[in-house]
Parts: C-alpha cells; structure tokens; sequence
C-alpha cells in the first residue's frame, strides 16, 4: 500500500480462494482460503503504518479484514518487523481449521523462529471460524515460550478479525522478568525466579494494563499502566504500588546472570539508564510502597512521581521516611543527548543515627539527630556515572547527641581508649556537634569543613573522596580538653572504600613519635620521656552555633 515503503507484503507458490461477491446485503465474504509455499512480509513503521492494513490509517478506523470462514496455511515463511511494538520475528508459521465437537472446526495457529534475537514457540487456538461473527466475542486461548519464559492467556476480540478492540487475561512465568522482552518487546528490569498476572483491553489506540501483579522473591509490585499512541508518540501513564521492594531482588545478580565482578566493589549502582528509551515517549508515573530496603537500610512510606517530557525526566517529589527521619528528593534528568545531564538535590531531616544497623545488641555508638543536604550536578546514564562527574556541596550536621568515649578518644590514641576499646566499655560522652560539608569537584568530594565536638576530644579530619573509585583518604586527629598520659599524637585515617572502609593509624607517625620519646629519654630523664605522651594543651569547645551555620549556608 501507498503508506508504506515500496516491496513485496507476500509471494504465493498456490492460491485457492472460495468467495463471495459482495452484494445486496452482504459484504465480501471468504468461505475458504488456502496457501500453499507462502513467504509472508509483514511490516509496520513506529507511527502505526501497516503493509498488511486495508486502509489509510491516516484517514480514519481500519474498516478490518473480510471474514474468512476456513483457512490452510502450511509451514508458511514469516519476516515480522514491528517498529511500534519493538518486535521482530522469523520463523515458520502454521494456521489450519481443525476438527472438533458438532462439526465446527476451530482455529489453530502454531509457529516458531527467533522472536527478537531469541528461540520462540507460540500456538493460539480460537473460535471455529465457520461460526465467527461482527455482532459478538471472538474467543481465543495462547501460549508462548521463549528464554525461559512461559506466556499463557486467553480472551476474545469485540468483533471478529477486529484486532483493534481486545480483552485478555494474561499470566506469565520464568527465571528473569527482563526475558519477556523477548516475547512482548517491552523492556523490563532483570530478576531472579518470576510470576507476573494481569488483564489487558486495547481499544484502538489506547491500551490499559490492570491488575498487574509481580513477584520475585520477596518482592512485589501492583500496578495499571495506560498506553496511547493517538497524537504518534507513546504516552504512559502508570501507578505502581507494592509492600516490599528489595533492590537485592533486582539486578542481574538477582537473575544469576553473568555480571562485572568489580561491581561487587562499587556502592553507587552502575545500572545503565537508555536515553533512547527516555525519549522515546512521554510519561507519567506514581508509586508508593510500604518498604524498600537498600542493603541494610530500610526505607519506610516511600512515595514519588517520575515525569518524562520530550527526552527531560523529572523525579518529584520522592520522599520516604529512614530511620525515623525524612528523606526528600528532587532530580532531574536531560536526556535529549546520549550523554544525560543530572540535577540532584537531596534532603535529610531528623535521621536517628542510633538506628543504624550494627552488630551486637549492645548501645549504638552513636546517637543524634542527622541533618543533610546532597545538592550536585553530573553527566551520565548511571548514578555512579553522574556521581564520577558530579559537582556541588554536601553538607552533614549533628546538633548534638551521645558518642562512645572509646570511639571519640581514639583520634587521640591514647592508651585509655585502646583499654575502653579492648574492655568492651560502653560508657558514652555528650556529642556537642558535628559538622561536615564537602566540595564536590568533577567526581572528587574535598573536605571543606569535618569537625566533631566532643566533652573529652576535639576531633577535626581533612581528606576526599574518589566517586569513581569510590576510594577514601581521611584522616582525623583529636585534641584532648584535658591531659592524657601516653598519647600518641597521629591521626587516625580511613582508607579503602564505600563498601569496605578500612580504619587504621599512621605508623610512620606512631614510630617517629616513638622515637622522639626515646631520645627525650636518653637526653633528659625517664620522666621526660614519659612527659613526651602527655598533651599539656587544653583545646577549646568548638562553636557550634557557627559550624552549624557554616555548613547551612553550605547546604542552600
């Protein structure tokens, strides 16, 4: 037809074709149609363009195919390429009336070939097509096979070889919910064993998915998704809910697939996000879920709107309770290039530290109210790619709180707090405040301002962070309020990474200190060597009205 490229729709080797003429009161009507050697080349472009329509989809409805009331066609060669349902198929298919109860004969349609790069199986039965009718239902019943995928359903057309107003229930499933889009074309996550149900009514159009259930593990999503392609470009609307989300549920761990051992090294997910995919409609989606846990973190009452506009998604608002605080977000994604641009602001108010997971069942060793900002810029298609580039401010404040004695004393590493340590006391010591705020230079977090006022030490740090790499390099050193016998002035550093930090002492600074006892003890007396770990020096209480300020001013 005009609206497609020009091409061969079919080659024929037989064809035999019983019908009748259309006349007064009756339209064309096919009672018998049989292929023999058929090739069959089926195409349709993004916007809904069809070789094998009978009308110009741009002048209104398809007035459809004329009924056929018996079909035979044997092992028939089949090329599919659908742009708009991202489908493609080559294979063998088969259609033939078969006998069944009282003399009709229904429709049984088998195939298999390659349905999107992967090896597919399929077979529909349906109505006998003597009995098929405009006036009511035309049932049908399928099932597909593909990548470890099972797709089974059955439902009914309005009106026969009407293929614009359908009905169907659906169940699938498999080893990894992304392997439907070997059957379906649509592009989903990777998962570990599946089960997924739900209804679907197309309408011209518009299609409405509902009463979408999924389940993996100990994850599950309820959703209805709508989808419209009047204006030519796909809209979506969707609403997701769910009790439990476990981001361990996902990814192609979860699928047991093969997968980047470095990854396990990495904290910040490298999942990799298709501008493609993003500009390619426009959406509107709401979720909601009782919990979603990452790693060990628990997020409680999570809520967000995700919009996608001409190649531009928008995260807002997403917000969730954590550990008996807030979380607030607003993101921004430009995607009309291949190279995403990210705005990221994040917010957290009143977070609990003490109910941070942690081992044992004895008093957290750190309790206080947590304020936060995250507020950067980056480019990519992942968050640890935008996180490599990103620039901006992060900024941290504790107003006050308890911290164990042990862990405040040891950036002072005197001889007390490797007691408390080794003793397991859990004594505690007022947190006056703590206040962070870093710079964030093209993937690199440099300390702007790390200080932690304690009652017994001043603890100040200095050190940045590779968001690549994910590596640290800190180093925190305390000062005393009051004198401590056998201290050793070194900081304590924190190396390694996100997911593995490392916290140990310089000991080049431990044996230079060492040393420098000696020596003082040689040139003087035992008890100048033993002066030699006493800090006379008193510090000062930090203010921390200002730091506060500090890192608010940071944080806008």
């Amino acid at each position: 037809p005009p609206w497609t490229p020009p091409g061969r729709a079919a080659e024929l080797e037989k064809l035999s074709l019983v019908f009748h003429l259309p006349g007064f009161g009756h339209s064309l009507g096919i009672q018998r149609l049989e292929m023999q050697g058929a090739k069959l080349h089926l195409i349709r472009d993004s916007t809904g363009h069809a070789n094998w329509q009978t009308d110009d989809p741009d002048k209104g409805p398809q007035s459809g195919l004329p009924l056929i009331r018996s079909l035979s066609m044997p092992h028939a060669r089949v090329d599919l390429e659908d742009a708009l349902r991202h489908l493609r198929f080559e294979g063998t298919v088969s259609a033939q009336d078969s006998e069944g109860a009282k003399g009709l004969r229904p429709l049984r349609i088998a195939g298999e070939g390659e349905l999107n790069g992967r090896a597919d199986s399929f077979e529909i039965t349906s109505d006998p097509l003597a009995a098929a009718s405009r006036a009511r239902p035309y049932g049908f019943d399928f099932t597909e096979r593909s990548s470890g995928s099972v797709l089974t359903g059955g439902g009914a057309l309005l009106h026969a070889f009407d293929f614009d107003a359908i009905d169907a229930k659906f169940e699938a499933a498999g080893e990894d919910l992304q392997d439907l889009f070997f059957l379906t074309g649509v592009t989903l996550v990777n998962t570990g064993s599946y089960r997924l149900s739900g209804h679907v009514s197309r309408r011209g159009t518009h299609t409405v998915f509902s009463n979408l259930a999924v389940t993996s593990a100990q994850s599950d999503v309820l959703a209805k998704v709508s989808l419209d392609t009047s204006s030519g470009r796909t809209r979506f609307e969707a609403d997701f809910s769910s009790r439990v989300i476990r981001l361990s549920d996902l990814g192609v761990r979860a699928a047991g697939r093969e997968y980047d051992p470095e990854s396990d090294k990495l904290l910040l997910s490298n999942a990799m996000l298709s501008p493609r995919a993003v500009r390619r409609g426009d959406w509107t989606v709401r979720f909601n879920a009782d919990r979603v846990d990452v790693g060990h973190l628990s997020l409680h009452a999570v809520s967000g709107k995700m919009t996608i506009e001409r190649g531009v998604l928008v995260v807002a608002p997403l917000s969730a309770d954590v550990l008996g605080g807030k979380l607030g977000a607003h993101l921004r994604l430009d995607a009309k290039t291949d190279t995403p641009k990210a705005d990221v602001d994040l917010k957290l108010t009143d977070v609990q530290l003490a109910r941070l997971d942690r081992k044992g069942a004895g008093p957290p060793p750190l309790e206080g109210s947590l304020q936060g900002r995250v507020k950067v810029t980056g480019d990519g298609r992942s968050i640890h790619e935008i996180a490599a580039s990103a620039n901006g401010q992060v900024t941290a404040v504790v107003a006050h709180g308890d911290i164990r004695a042990s862990l405040a004393e040891l950036t002072g590493i005197d001889l007390r707090a490797f007691g408390l340590l080794l003793s397991k006391n859990e004594r505690a010591t007022e947190l006056r405040c703590l206040v962070a705020s870093f710079e964030a230079h093209e993937g690199t977090l440099n300390t702007q301002r790390l200080v932690v006022d304690t009652d017994p030490v001043l603890i100040t740090g200095e050190g940045r962070l590779e968001l690549d790499t994910e590596s640290l390099d800190f180093a925190l050193s305390g000062r005393p309020k009051s004198g401590r016998l056998f201290r050793l002035r070194t900081p304590v550093v924190v190396r390694g990474t996100l997911a593995h930090p490392i916290v140990g002492v310089r000991a080049r600074n431990v044996v230079a200190q060492t040393a420098e006892a000696v020596a003082l003890g040689v040139v003087l007396t035992p008890l100048a060597a033993l002066l030699a770990f006493i800090d006379p020096g008193l510090a000062k209480n930090a203010d921390c009205d200002a730091l506060q300020e500090h890192a608010t001013v940071a944080g806008r």
